[in-house]
Formats: structure tokens, sequence, C-alpha cells
């Protein structure tokens, strides 16, 4: 099976019915976050179990508290084949503002960019759908050439990563026999330009948490201001004091486990910084907002943040309504490098919140997903073989970054089930993923299944993990 020219051309005439099947699952409207979706979210696995049980796998949807895995298995070409597991995530993200997106955000199509690039658009297109798809592709080509898969597979897709991951850990505490293996591959992650992979080789980790600040028992006229506690105040206050003039975190004990950058990394970004990426300009921004004296590369991929995702008091309808509101909320996560422990930063959160709620006032707060970072040795053969694959793929070299998100299941795989994970994507920094106008490059897809082809043959070579 080390000839993968005939895998690698049924890819290209696959192509078609490869687009026909994503746009297929493109259409689901499997939004995690809204229960009003869970049936379209437990379709979009049914979807996903009936595709790979066609390939040959032995595949299932598993049923958890929230939305469903999807859990498949299918041997390699021998016993001594490396065994993979490999993950995705088949939920999408809210596609509100709707007015912003310029046709159906679930009704897929294939369009023309000026440049005459064409894009895959839609919900899901790039986070993760199209992603997921690129591998269950070079799988599909496999099968067809050579009857078999050059590794033992195990897949696992989830339908709540864009909501936190609130099941993931219990089921693979409760399946870590099924779903241990040699080596784990995700591809959720994305390009350094259209023309450069990359491997991105950490993430950083999450705590989210939303907090409620409550006063009075019923929202109050204004005239009663200088009476009454504003909630909408308080927390505003709290908010603002998470950080001090230099960008730090003010929370106590928030940087145990932050280490400088080392030198060798420090120069691998260094060399990356030379390359055309500005990530602000992409947002039409020029300054970083972070800690001052730090590089750009640093602050997204090796420092930790605090940020506001949300707030919401009062009246915030049309017009106006002059009213001091009962409540205030406000969501906010924090995103952690190193050895940072994200139960840690939770109750250093709270506590400090807690410290600055007048006597006058009460609070509530709501848990939103928690996960450590991640880390892939930069010395990993695993990454280098990846990258030489990579490499013969795509018009440039393959780099190794960072990450600046999270993927919660992640860290889960490498504390539960101790094996690293190989993050191959090919998503580019302006598809949107979370906005509206959704979209994957064509030549992503493509080229994307075509890459998994070239990793899958070289981890077929590799022993398998305590060999």
């Amino acid at each position: 099976m080390s000839d993968i020219a005939p895998v690698l051309a049924r890819v290209d005439e696959n192509l078609s019915s490869s687009l026909e099947k994503l746009f297929a699952l493109l259409r689901i409207k499997s939004i995690s976050t809204d229960p009003a979706y869970a049936g379209e979210c437990r379709q979009a696995a049914g979807f996903l179990a009936d595709y790979l049980g066609e390939l040959g796998f032995e595949a299932s949807v598993r049923d958890t508290e929230g939305n469903p895995m999807v859990v498949a298995h299918h041997p390699g070409a021998t016993a001594q084949a490396p065994h993979v597991l490999f993950y995705g995530h088949y939920d999408v993200q809210p596609v509100d503002p709707i007015e912003l997106w310029t046709s159906d955000p679930f009704e897929p199509a294939i369009r023309k960019t000026e440049n005459g690039t064409e894009i895959i658009f839609g919900r899901g297109a790039s986070d993760d759908k199209g992603q997921l798809m690129t591998f269950v592709e070079s799988l599909r080509s496999y099968k067809e050439i050579h009857g078999e898969m050059p590794v033992a597979v195990t897949i696992l897709f989830e339908g709540e990563e864009e909501s936190g991951s609130p099941s993931a850990r219990p089921f693979i505490i409760a399946n870590k026999q099924e779903l241990t293996a040699d080596y784990a591959l995700v591809c959720d992650t994305g390009m350094w330009d259209p023309e450069t992979p990359s491997i991105c080789a950490s993430l950083r980790g999450l705590v989210g948490e939303e907090v409620t600040v409550t006063g009075a028992d019923r929202d109050v006229h204004s005239g009663d201001g200088s009476l009454v506690v504003n909630p909408v105040h308080v927390l505003c206050d709290i908010l603002a004091g998470l950080h001090d003039e230099s960008g730090a975190v003010t929370l106590p004990g928030f940087y145990e486990g932050v280490s400088e950058t080392r030198e060798d990394v420090r120069r691998i970004w260094d060399e990356l910084s030379q390359m055309p990426a500005n990530l602000l300009a992409e947002y039409g921004l020029s300054i970083p907002a972070g800690e001052k004296d730090r590089t750009s590369l640093e602050l997204i991929w090796a420092r930790p943040t605090a940020e506001v995702n949300g707030i919401a008091g009062g009246y915030a309808g049309a017009g106006f309504k002059t009213v001091i509101a009962s409540k205030a909320t406000a969501k906010v996560s924090f995103r952690l490098v190193g050895d940072q422990d994200p139960e840690k930063i939770r109750d250093s959160f709270r506590a400090y919140v807690r410290s600055k709620i007048p006597a006058d006032c009460s609070v509530e707060f709501a848990r939103h997903g928690g996960a450590p970072a991640t880390q892939l040795p930069y010395d990993s053969p695993l990454l280098a073989r990846a990258k030489a694959a990579l490499s013969e793929e795509w018009p440039k070299p393959a780099v190794v970054t960072g990450g600046g998100g999270s993927i919660p299941i992640v860290g889960d795989f490498q504390s539960i089930l101790g094996m690293d994970a190989l993050m191959v994507g090919f998503g580019l920094d302006d598809d949107r993923a979370h906005s509206p106008n959704e979209k994957y490059n064509l030549i992503s897809f493509h080229k994307g299944i075509r890459s998994w082809v070239r990793i899958l043959a070289t981890i077929a070579d590799m022993p398998k993990s305590g060999a």
C-alpha cells in the first residue's frame, strides 16, 4: 500500500461526489448551543454514521447527556499497522446575525471570488464539517483502490465542540479502552497562508464562566438612580478590573504555570513573523491589545487571556427606556497556556468577583467548559513525518505553529488517553468560521483530502506506541 499515486488519482476523480456528500452534511442545521436544534444534531450524527458504514466501518451513534457522539472502527491492512484515532465535530456555530449573510447559511454553494478562487460557502464549511470530511474522503479513496485502510482507524465525531464539549470528557472516561490508539489526529485548525500548510503544535486551554449580578427584585425607574444599586455598573467595574494598564490579567495566581517561550521556539516564530500573515489587518485593526512588549505570535500562541464575550442588562431594544436593571450578566472566557490549572483559574475568578459584590447585591455563576493547554513536542517523529508529507502536497513547505484557540477534547486525549494529537487543518484566516458568510476554499477541501492520504501513508510506516 506504499504506492499512493492511484489513491491520489482517485481523490481527484471523486471530487464531485465528495462535494455532494459535504453539501448534504452542510444542509443539516446542527447548531449545538441551541436546544431547538437537538434533532438536527442527531440527524448529522446519523448521516455520518451511515456514510462511514457504507465505507466498511463498524459505526454507531452513541447517546450522551447532550448531543450524540459518532464512533466508528476499521481494521488496518495488517495487525502490525499503527492505530489512529481521528477526531472532528459535526456541530456548528449559530448563524446570528442572519441579516449579514448574503444567502441562506444552510444552502451551500460554490462561488468564485473576484480573483477567480472557488469557495465553498455555508455554515460549517470550514469549522468543522469541511475539515472532517477531508479525512473521511481520504479513507474512501484508500478503500476504493486497495480495499482496506493503511492503518487501523477509530473515528470520534462529537456534536458539542462549539458549546464547550460538556459531554466529551465523561464519554472518553467511560470509553477509554475503546478510544485509546497509537496516535490522535485532529482536523480543526488552519493553514499558515493559502500556499503554506501548517501543523499546530500547541493549543491554549479554556475556562468559560457566566456571571450574573442581581440587585433590586425588579427593574427600577432610573429616577431612583442615586438610591438604588445598579448591577450593570457593578458588573462593568468588575470586568474592567480584570486587566491592569499593561494589559496583564490581575486575578491572583493567574500566571502560575505560565513559562517564558523557549528560545528555540521563539526563533521559529521569528521566522514565521517574516511571512505574509497579519491577523490584525484581516480584522481592520493595527494595534495589538494584549500585554505590552510581546510579539503578535507570542500573544496568541503563548500568553493567557481574559476576555468578555458578551454582556447584557437592562433595556436593549429599539428606542429608549429609563430603567435601572435588576440583573446584569456577562460571559467571560480565559485562554490558558503552559501548566495553568483551569479549576484554579475558575476559583480565582469567582473569588475576585465575590470580593467586588456590594452587600445589597447577589451573584451567581454558571460554568461553560474548562480544559488545560496542550503541547505536541517539537521533536516528535509524528510531527516530522507529517510536515514532510504536507510539504510534498502544497506549493510551499509546511510550518509548525501554535493555536490561539482551544479544542477541549484534545486536552482529554492527552490527560485521559495518554495520546498527543497531531493537529492539521486546511482553513484560512479569512474563512469567517464563527461569523456570517463562512467559507472554505475549494482547494483547501481538495488538497486537504490529498494531504491526509499522504499523512496516513507515512504513519503506516511508524511503529505502534510503546513498540
